[in-house]
């Protein structure tokens, strides 16, 4: 197999969660790059993302359904199924975060965050995987986790218990649905430039710190992420589930 049908994902279709903009769109972008049509899922439209796509010769299909409210994943799932035919790769990248001091986070705040970024992410992919395994699909599934999938963070405590989720949930999917040839990976982003860092880009004196603590010197970019993401939804990866991929600039070595 040469290198280019490594990356090649022509005739696959993809499904992205939060694929309107940042991170989820340059996903998006990038699988529709090599050759996958894409499926957007979220509360709002993608008219960017969707013009991204079809500029790249691929077809863009969009499901409106906001993640932070039950869902019928199975539904869900059919809607997508009926727009491309099939389902070969799901991005699960959704995620909202909610920073408070722990004796002032609200309830309301954990329920929201675990809902979207643990909640969804495992019910869609039950409803992903079900449809993978009876059309007889080696599918990939690919969450996106965080840096703080493995430390504390300060003021954000629901959204590192769901990134600490979202790791173990991946390890379990991916001892569950090896035999049927489905494999499950994440990527674990460092900081990088989107909307959920926007606090702390504001903020000069956290940013110096953070700055001064990744080796690399700098934020991230949604690109930087998206070659990662690449690699564990393309033919590349075949032997490689159960995996966290760290993208941080060096942040977990240090």
């Amino acid at each position: 197999m040469t290198i280019t049908n490594l990356f090649d994902l022509t005739g696959k279709v993809a499904l992205v969660t939060g694929a309107r903009r940042g991170l989820g769109q340059a996903l998006a972008l990038t699988l529709a790059d090599a050759g996958a049509d894409i499926i957007g899922l979220g509360p709002n439209a993608m008219d960017e993302t969707g013009a991204g796509v079809t500029a790249r010769g691929r077809a863009f299909a969009e499901i409106t359904a906001d993640l932070s409210d039950s869902q019928d994943f199975e539904a869900l799932v059919a809607k997508a199924v009926a727009a491309h035919g099939h389902i070969d790769i799901l991005v699960n990248n959704a995620g909202i975060v909610r920073r408070a001091d722990i004796l002032d986070f609200p309830e309301s705040d954990w329920d929201d965050v675990m809902q979207v970024n643990l909640k969804s992410a495992f019910f869609l992919s039950k409803a992903v995987a079900r449809h993978m395994i009876d059309g007889g699909i080696a599918g990939r599934i690919v969450n996106i986790a965080s840096i703080l999938s493995f430390q504390g963070g300060v003021r954000v405590p629901s959204y590192t218990a769901s990134k600490h989720g979202i790791v173990g949930l991946t390890r379990l999917l991916a001892n569950d649905l090896a035999p049927h040839g489905v494999t499950v990976n994440a990527i674990a982003p460092g900081y990088m430039d989107t909307d959920n860092t926007e606090a702390l880009r504001n903020d000069p004196d956290r940013m110096r710190q953070l700055i001064e603590r990744i080796p690399l010197g700098r934020f991230g970019n949604s690109d930087e992420l998206a070659t990662a993401m690449l690699f564990l939804a393309a033919p590349a990866s075949t032997y490689v589930t159960g995996s966290v991929v760290t993208v941080d600039g060096g942040w977990t070595a240090r």
